[in-house]
């Protein structure tokens, strides 16, 4: 095993399916020779030709269109959408052509194509660098929609949805590219989409979340575990569509108080549908209110970003109250 930042294990699994499978190629601004602005493609048109990791131009539409003609004709293509708050002039093409040409064609044609995006605050990147639009793509059937939160998890997840028949749409928490390391299995290393991760245990309250969120609420388990007992589990969604429904709800029944964490926006944020779920099909077993912690209704701010993000202390203050309500 390598011991591999986040955006290093996002570049191995790329050069490990790429040399597996060379129906595999790259496209998006800058992944060639510079590497991405992030370096996550660092590498590939060295090793591999510009055949196969190529510059585009500055048209998301454009990367994202002729990603779809590809993955219908046989291969399989990752676009590279530099920001994900650029990701939006290719919208169109995103939740009208890649996401429904199963269903309109009747199963003759799938787009097996993956569509990565650094997404959420944390670099200061002010108004148009930091905003998190999972939500919007979640409510497209036909899409699925990954976030990992650490480098194992992004290596393998990123191979499975590299190698799904339909489209995915992959979140990188940018805040996380670089934040920490950890052993990634090397070559061909699978997680499978669909399945969360437990990141602490307990039966006192479960937060869930994801992404760039997962440290925090790591760090607010840690902190209510010595600072007054709490067994607080964290689960970390990973893929946000299609849900593990199941897991969700068994962690919420078993724990019956539940705190759900994200940074987009709070109203209509994907935690209302996390909270809808629960409310449901498990209600009877909810000891006290769903609380969520999110961002707030606002443009993103660039001197205020550490005040807009959730932190360790908003997740704890949320889960305090859920465990005190009576």
């Amino acid at each position: 095993m390598s011991e591999l930042t986040l955006v290093q294990a996002v570049n191995d699994g790329l050069k490990s399916i790429m040399r597996e499978d060379n129906k595999v190629l790259v496209m998006g601004q800058d992944v060639g020779a510079k590497g991405g602005v992030f370096l996550a493609t660092e590498g590939l048109t060295a090793e591999f030709g510009e055949s196969r990791c190529f510059d585009t131009p500055l048209s998301e539409d454009g990367i994202i269109g002729v990603g779809v003609g590809m993955a219908i004709n046989g291969m399989k293509p990752v676009c590279e959408i530099q920001f994900q708050d650029f990701i939006f002039p290719g919208f169109d093409q995103i939740v009208s052509e890649a996401a429904k040409m199963r269903y309109r064609s009747g199963g003759q044609y799938t787009v097996p194509m993956v569509i990565r995006t650094p997404y959420g605050g944390g670099i200061r990147g002010g108004l148009y660098h930091s905003q998190s639009g999972e939500a919007y793509f979640c409510h497209t059937p036909g899409l699925k929609v990954v976030i990992p939160s650490t480098p194992s998890d992004a290596k393998g997840l990123l191979i499975s949805a590299i190698e799904d028949p339909d489209p995915v749409l992959f979140m990188e928490p940018k805040a996380l590219y670089r934040s920490t390391r950890e052993e990634v299995p090397e070559g061909m290393y699978r997680v499978p989409l669909s399945t969360v991760r437990e990141v602490c245990s307990g039966n006192d309250v479960v937060v869930f979340c994801y992404g760039a969120m997962v440290p925090i609420c790591t760090e607010a388990a840690t902190r209510l575990g010595e600072s007054r007992g709490a067994e607080v589990r964290v689960i970390d969604l990973r893929t946000l569509m299609p849900l593990d429904e199941e897991a969700v709800l068994e962690a919420a029944r078993s724990c019956g108080r539940v705190v759900i964490v994200h940074e987009a926006p709070r109203f209509c944020g994907y935690g209302s549908e996390i909270s809808a779920l629960i409310a449901e099909n498990v209600i009877e077993y909810m000891e006290a209110p769903i609380a969520r912690v999110a961002g707030f209704d606002t443009p993103f701010p660039s001197t205020l970003e550490h005040y807009y993000l959730p932190d360790a202390r908003r997740v704890m203050d949320a889960v305090e109250r859920v465990l005190d309500f009576e």
